[in-house]
């Protein structure tokens, strides 16, 4: 399986990038849970902040669970027998990152500048530094997600419109492609926390509803080629 420069996410780059530290996945997942969820409760605990640690509990898992996917569908598609041409365009053009930005971007100007009713449910009308920081932090890994997401539905319809595989190969594709979906759904763990703001709710449902459609659009392109 290659790992060279531009075959792989962003993420796992700075996962297995760092010199001198060799972990694996399961561990790197595990300490990224660890390290927010310690977060997450310890600054609940010290700012009495209780109503904020469900929802942080519930946004860290996500992200983790999306670390693991992460892995999962770069490792699959490293895999598949698709010209160097499909794998630059999924990681070597790092348009995950800018989809990504552009998505945090949006929730950070929503979440300031339109409505913030989210922030003073769970943290009040003057959240702490530390609070703030971490909260961005979390906030800033699901929406990486989100594009790498969006970023692969978008690669899984061109390789399925300019890509011949295998039958055997074109059914694993297929499967990695409905997986995209489940990678996406994961965001819907967060749906409890919405309920009151239907903006910020109509976005997550709006994106796994939009990779949902082209990735069946790849998946059956690709079962009539």
């Amino acid at each position: 399986m290659s790992r060279n420069y531009g075959e792989t996410w962003v993420y796992e780059s700075l996962v297995g990038g760092i010199p001198g530290i060799r972990i694996s996945r399961a561990l790197a997942v595990a300490i990224q849970f660890a390290l927010f969820e310690i977060g997450v409760v310890a600054l609940g605990w010290y700012y009495g902040l209780w109503d904020a640690v469900l929802a942080g509990t519930v946004a860290v898992a996500v992200a983790a669970a999306g670390s693991v996917e992460m892995h999962r569908l770069g490792a699959i598609n490293r895999n598949l027998s698709t010209p160097p041409e499909h794998k630059r365009l999924l990681f070597g053009s790092s348009v995950e990152i800018v989809l990504s930005v552009l998505a945090f971007i949006a929730l950070v100007t929503y979440l300031i500048s339109w409505d913030g009713a989210l922030l003073d449910r769970l943290f009040g009308p003057s959240p702490p530094l530390s609070v703030v920081y971490l909260t961005l932090l979390i906030l800033w890994d699901l929406t990486y997600r989100i594009g790498t997401s969006w970023w692969s539905a978008v690669v899984a319809l061109w390789r399925a419109v300019h890509v011949d595989l295998p039958e055997t190969e074109a059914a694993r594709a297929r499967r990695l492609d409905a997986e995209n979906v489940a990678f996406s759904g994961l965001q819907l763990a967060l749906v409890p926390f919405l309920l009151a703001d239907p903006v910020l709710l109509g976005a997550i449902v709006g994106h796994v509803l939009a990779v949902a459609a082209v990735c069946t659009a790849a998946i059956t392109i690709s079962r009539r080629r």
